[in-house]
């Protein structure tokens, strides 16, 4: 096209699908692409063109001499449906514009390279069967990318490939409606159909696209219930429970969910009144019900009629005929021996508490219903009356009191009376009974709480400062009446009086003002209660009101010792200063108390170079088992105990040879030969153990003079003991001499440690 000085001329549109090659563009320039030309050039090659803009470069490009515009790639109109590129003509030599920049449109001419597709595809449908000719299933539709205002590319015409001849669509809307009259759903319940959707008006050559959708045929009553036979037997045992389940039957239904729900119905006449039926929601069974007893000996057969009929009816059927059918039902009463039955499913019995024994408060009755007419014996279940508070006649079934009765420990008795027949004792019936335990007036009422009383400094003349109520252990507790009076109300000088509110509870008044506590801090008041009972029960219980400080609007502030001293002059700050001081002066006490008890231990420990305050410890492994059999343990602490022949278990005793008790010696200075002979007879003695142990040489007892020095066999306490003797033994035992004799004398409750002297 010619680029004039004042405008460029707009190229209107391009194929999406063109596509322009630099080596072809003069031989398709007038065809396909676009040419730009300025009355400036001439000819002579001085002119370039250039191009800029949405697409410069990259989807158009420009030859500089010619001024033809190519496209780089294949353009797509529903990716962008135009650019917007701007040209200019420019000096070749010097780059100078010849003429200002104009701006031009491209835009993309649609093709049909699109198929119609149906986004929400497949298809759920549903439509009630046996519907009319044309009734409205659904509507499809399918989308087209291409342009709807450019010719036909987007023009989508619908049609059915598979589902006919059942179903048809609208090839404009996509409406799709029901071809055939009738359809049954229990023939056939689902229809899968398959539409089309093709553009340029569905002419050769279009595009196309399908979807599928799922048609269901929901259920319509249609179909009545059937009974599969015609009479039903059943055969019943005389002793089923009333309200029990005594057969079932069922009539078939076609249809599903609610129109198949049935109905069943005893048709009136012969045996219809003895029974009863329900229908079971899960499986739309007739469950038939006994409603009264049954009596072989009275009537042994039952013939009744059930209908079963459809719940929820449809009116557009009713031409098919009844939707309801019949069967009978035959029962036979089969014969059974019954164990006695009550007059009644439970009794009840009242008696008062404290009745005399013996008294009778009430009788059962049960009989045999079957032809023999048993007698009846009559028993109490021993499980429900364990402490036998009752009695029974085992003839005529009366209950009597066993033992006086107590309301306040057991109110209810539950007992259960046992009927057996005589001819037949297994068969037994049981029956509950209630013994209810009526009370009488035994106890006073007393005050409901203790109450903690208290009246105001600056209480009035006339004010309640208590309300008080009551109550009773007898019954009934609800209903109860009490009386409130003070028993001094003939006493004139009184400080409290009780007012009766006559609503069972009272009010403490007082009968005149300025309470004191330096003069009286508690005032005890009487309180005389009475119940309404028959015989009328009274107690007198004792307020305790005590007088407090309160501010202005009645509110306790104190009622403690403290604040009367207040009004003497004590502040507070004093009370707790004098606190502090008796608490400096225990921890004052209690720290010289330690002080002097550390000192008595230390003097204790001083004498640390004596051997005999030494313990020595031998760790030696031992043998387990085998270590307390094979050896006495016993022997290390007294030489006393020593078990007689005893014999290492992993050596053979010798005949002849017995260990002997060792002697000791007599002569204290004689140690070296003493030690030395205990130290042969260990190691030949075939009775020790196997192993290195602790074997002692040390002898008390009878070879010490001063015997034993070891708590263990002391007999007397340390309190009793007299340690004088210990300066008699020489200097050895001077500084146990002088530890002991310390503490006799200072008789503190320091615990001394048993000292042990260890010689080997």
């Amino acid at each position: 096209q010619n680029y004039s000085k004042s405008e460029l001329c707009h190229h209107q549109s391009i194929l999406e699908s063109s596509f322009f090659s630099p080596s072809l563009a003069r031989q398709t320039k007038y065809e396909k692409g676009i040419w730009l030309h300025t009355d400036l050039d001439k000819g002579q090659s001085a002119v370039k063109y250039t191009l800029s803009g949405e697409g410069a470069g990259t989807i158009f490009t420009i030859d500089q001499i010619t001024g033809d515009i190519h496209a780089l790639r294949s353009l797509d109109r529903e990716e962008k449906p135009y650019y917007t590129l701007r040209a200019q003509a420019v000096n070749i030599e010097t780059n100078r514009p010849l003429e200002p920049e104009s701006e031009f449109v491209i835009k993309v001419q649609d093709i049909n390279d699109n198929e119609p597709k149906f986004l929400e595809g497949p298809y759920t449908a549903s439509v009630p069967e046996m519907s009319p000719v044309g009734t409205y299933v659904m509507k499809v539709m399918a989308t087209d990318a291409d342009d709807p205002t450019y010719g036909n590319s987007a023009r989508v015409v619908y049609s059915i490939l598979h589902g006919q001849p059942y179903f048809s669509v609208d090839p404009k809307t996509g409406v799709i409606r029901t071809a055939l009259p009738n359809m049954d759903r229990e023939m056939k319940e689902l229809y899968q159909v398959l539409i089309q959707a093709k553009d340029m008006g569905g002419q050769l050559g279009g595009l196309a696209g399908t979807t599928t959708i799922n048609i269901t045929l929901s259920d319509v009553n249609d179909n009545p219930p059937r009974f599969s036979k015609s009479i039903f037997h059943l055969r019943v045992p005389e002793s089923s429970a009333v309200g029990s389940a005594i057969g079932r039957i069922k009539a078939h239904d076609l249809d599903t969910g609610k129109n198949a729900e049935v109905e069943y119905n005893i048709v009136p006449g012969d045996g219809g009144a003895m029974f009863d039926i329900t229908t079971n929601e899960h499986n739309q069974e007739g469950i038939i019900m006994l409603k009264k007893p049954l009596d072989y000996e009275t009537k042994k057969a039952y013939t009744f009629k059930v209908e079963a009929s459809n719940a929820h009816l449809d009116p557009r059927f009713h031409n098919f005929g009844p939707f309801k059918d019949t069967a009978t039902v035959k029962i036979n009463v089969l014969d059974v021996d019954e164990p006695p039955v009550f007059s009644k499913p439970s009794y009840a019995m009242d008696v008062y508490e404290d009745t005399p024994q013996g008294t009778i408060i009430g009788a059962v009755t049960a009989q045999d219903l079957d032809a023999g007419n048993s007698p009846v014996r009559y028993s109490i279940d021993w499980k429900s009356d364990l402490d036998s508070f009752f009695d029974i006649d085992p003839v005529r079934g009366t209950i009597s009191t066993n033992e006086l009765l107590d309301r306040e420990s057991i109110a209810q008795h539950n007992i259960s009376v046992v009927a057996t027949k005589v001819n037949n004792p297994v068969l037994t019936s049981r029956v509950a009974v209630t013994v209810h335990v009526l009370d009488i007036n035994e106890f006073p009422p007393e005050l409901a709480m203790p109450y903690e009383t208290f009246v105001c400094e600056s209480a009035k003349v006339g004010q309640v400062i208590q309300v008080i109520s009551a109550r009773d252990q007898d019954l009934p507790q609800a209903g109860q009446r009490f009386s409130f009076k003070s028993p001094q109300e003939g006493v004139k000088t009184k400080n409290f009086t009780i007012r009766d509110f006559g609503n069972n509870t009272a009010g403490v008044v007082t009968l005149r003002g300025g309470f004191k506590r330096r003069s009286q801090e508690i005032y005890h008041l009487p309180v005389l209660i009475e119940d309404g009972g028959l015989q009328t029960l009274s107690s007198t219980s004792t307020l305790t009101i005590r007088v407090c400080g309160c501010d202005t609007d009645g509110s306790l502030l104190t009622c403690s010792a403290e604040a009367i001293f207040l009004h003497v002059g004590l502040s507070t700050g004093a009370l707790i200063a004098i606190l502090v001081c008796i608490v400096i002066l225990l921890v004052i006490v209690v720290l010289y108390v330690g002080v002097r008890r550390q000192k008595k231990k230390e003097t204790l420990m001083t004498s640390k170079e004596d051997i005999r305050d030494n313990v020595i410890h031998y760790d030696d492994e031992g043998g387990g088992e085998e270590d307390t059999h094979a050896f006495d343990m016993g022997t290390l602490r007294n030489p006393k105990v020593i078990k007689e022949n005893l014999f290492r278990r992993d050596v053979k005793p010798e005949l002849g040879l017995c260990p002997r008790r060792p002697i000791a010696s007599q002569n204290s200075a004689d140690i070296s030969n003493f030690i030395n002979q205990r130290l042969q007879e260990h190691d030949g003695d075939t009775s020790a153990p196997p192993y290195d142990s602790l074997a002692t040489y040390a002898y008390e007892g009878e070879g010490s003079v001063a015997e034993s020095l070891s708590s263990i066999e002391s007999v007397k306490g340390e309190t009793e003991e007299d340690y004088d003797y210990l300066n008699e033994w020489g200097p050895r035992f001077k500084t146990l001499a002088g530890i002991f004799g310390e503490r006799s004398e200072s008789q503190s409750d320091v615990t001394s440690s048993t000292t042990t002297e260890n010689k080997h």
